[in-house]
Protein backbone atom coordinates (compact mmCIF):
# COMPACT_ATOMS: atom_id res chain seq x y z
CA UNK A 1 0.00 0.00 0.00
CA UNK A 2 2.77 2.65 0.81
CA UNK A 3 1.62 4.08 3.66
CA UNK A 4 4.87 4.53 5.83
CA UNK A 5 5.57 7.16 8.29
CA UNK A 6 4.23 7.05 11.56
CA UNK A 7 2.48 10.53 10.49
CA UNK A 8 0.99 8.89 7.42
CA UNK A 9 -0.06 5.87 9.50
CA UNK A 10 -1.95 8.32 11.88
CA UNK A 11 -3.61 10.56 9.11
CA UNK A 12 -4.68 7.02 7.38
CA UNK A 13 -5.70 5.57 10.62
CA UNK A 14 -8.04 8.48 11.21
CA UNK A 15 -9.50 7.94 7.80
CA UNK A 16 -10.77 4.91 8.64
CA UNK A 17 -7.47 2.87 6.93
CA UNK A 18 -7.10 -0.24 9.30
CA UNK A 19 -4.70 -2.03 6.93
CA UNK A 20 -0.81 -1.22 6.08
CA UNK A 21 2.07 -2.68 4.32
CA UNK A 22 5.20 -0.75 4.08
CA UNK A 23 8.82 -1.25 4.26
CA UNK A 24 9.86 2.11 5.73
CA UNK A 25 10.59 0.89 9.43
CA UNK A 26 13.39 -1.52 7.90
CA UNK A 27 14.21 0.00 4.89
CA UNK A 28 15.11 3.20 7.19
CA UNK A 29 16.22 1.68 9.52
CA UNK A 30 19.00 0.24 7.87
CA UNK A 31 20.08 3.91 6.34
CA UNK A 32 20.09 4.72 10.07
CA UNK A 33 16.70 6.87 10.34
CA UNK A 34 15.21 6.01 14.19
CA UNK A 35 11.26 7.12 15.15
CA UNK A 36 11.22 7.27 18.33
CA UNK A 37 7.66 9.10 20.40
CA UNK A 38 9.59 12.52 19.81
CA UNK A 39 10.53 12.46 16.07
CA UNK A 40 12.81 11.52 13.86
CA UNK A 41 16.45 10.52 14.37
CA UNK A 42 19.51 10.50 11.71
CA UNK A 43 21.82 8.05 14.10
CA UNK A 44 24.33 9.17 10.72
CA UNK A 45 24.53 12.57 12.21
CA UNK A 46 27.90 13.75 13.74
CA UNK A 47 26.20 15.13 16.58
CA UNK A 48 25.44 11.32 18.02
CA UNK A 49 28.82 10.62 17.71
CA UNK A 50 29.48 11.18 21.40
CA UNK A 51 25.74 10.55 22.77
CA UNK A 52 26.16 7.49 25.20
CA UNK A 53 22.70 7.89 25.92
CA UNK A 54 20.13 5.33 25.44
CA UNK A 55 18.83 4.94 21.64
CA UNK A 56 15.22 5.67 22.72
CA UNK A 57 14.67 6.51 26.34
CA UNK A 58 11.01 5.97 25.91
CA UNK A 59 11.43 2.95 23.68
CA UNK A 60 9.34 -0.20 23.82
CA UNK A 61 12.14 -2.79 23.32
CA UNK A 62 15.97 -4.13 24.66
CA UNK A 63 17.53 -2.54 21.91
CA UNK A 64 16.43 1.08 23.43
CA UNK A 65 18.06 0.18 26.48
CA UNK A 66 21.18 -1.75 25.41
CA UNK A 67 22.87 0.20 23.30
CA UNK A 68 24.01 4.11 23.41
CA UNK A 69 23.41 6.41 19.71
CA UNK A 70 26.66 6.63 19.61
CA UNK A 71 27.36 2.59 19.40
CA UNK A 72 24.75 2.48 17.33
CA UNK A 73 25.85 5.60 14.98
CA UNK A 74 29.24 3.75 15.13
CA UNK A 75 28.03 0.41 13.94
CA UNK A 76 25.62 2.16 11.62
CA UNK A 77 28.45 4.42 9.76
CA UNK A 78 31.17 1.22 9.67
CA UNK A 79 27.95 -0.75 7.71
CA UNK A 80 28.11 -3.22 10.42
CA UNK A 81 25.30 -5.53 9.73
CA UNK A 82 24.24 -5.41 13.74
CA UNK A 83 23.73 -1.61 13.72
CA UNK A 84 20.98 -2.13 10.58
CA UNK A 85 19.52 -4.92 12.80
CA UNK A 86 19.75 -2.53 15.96
CA UNK A 87 18.10 -0.07 14.54
CA UNK A 88 15.31 -2.44 12.70
CA UNK A 89 14.66 -4.14 15.89
CA UNK A 90 13.48 -0.33 17.04
CA UNK A 91 11.81 0.52 14.51
CA UNK A 92 9.50 -1.92 14.55
CA UNK A 93 9.22 -2.17 17.95
CA UNK A 94 8.14 1.72 17.66
CA UNK A 95 5.48 0.60 14.95
CA UNK A 96 4.06 -1.69 16.70
CA UNK A 97 3.92 0.44 19.66
CA UNK A 98 2.15 3.38 17.39
CA UNK A 99 -0.82 0.74 16.29
CA UNK A 100 -1.57 -0.48 19.63
CA UNK A 101 -1.47 2.77 21.31
CA UNK A 102 -3.86 4.63 18.04
CA UNK A 103 -6.01 1.70 18.71
CA UNK A 104 -6.21 2.09 22.82
CA UNK A 105 -7.19 5.63 22.09
CA UNK A 106 -9.92 4.95 19.65
CA UNK A 107 -11.20 2.92 22.56
CA UNK A 108 -11.25 4.66 24.90
CA UNK A 109 -12.64 7.94 22.80
CA UNK A 110 -9.25 10.36 23.09
CA UNK A 111 -7.74 9.40 19.64
CA UNK A 112 -8.41 12.84 17.68
CA UNK A 113 -6.47 15.19 20.11
CA UNK A 114 -3.53 12.79 20.88
CA UNK A 115 -2.98 12.06 16.77
CA UNK A 116 -2.87 15.79 16.53
CA UNK A 117 -0.76 15.84 19.03
CA UNK A 118 1.57 12.95 18.00
CA UNK A 119 1.47 14.22 14.36
CA UNK A 120 3.38 17.17 15.51
CA UNK A 121 5.54 15.42 17.09
CA UNK A 122 6.72 12.80 14.92
CA UNK A 123 7.30 14.85 11.79
CA UNK A 124 10.09 16.70 14.46
CA UNK A 125 13.89 16.06 12.97
CA UNK A 126 15.66 15.54 16.38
Amino acid sequence: MGVGTPVNLLECISLGIDMFDCVMPTRNARNGMLFTKNGIINIRNEKWKNDHSVIDPEGNCFADFEYSKAYLRHLVISKEMLGAQIATIHNLSFYLWLVSEARSRILDGTFTPWKNEMVKKLAFRI
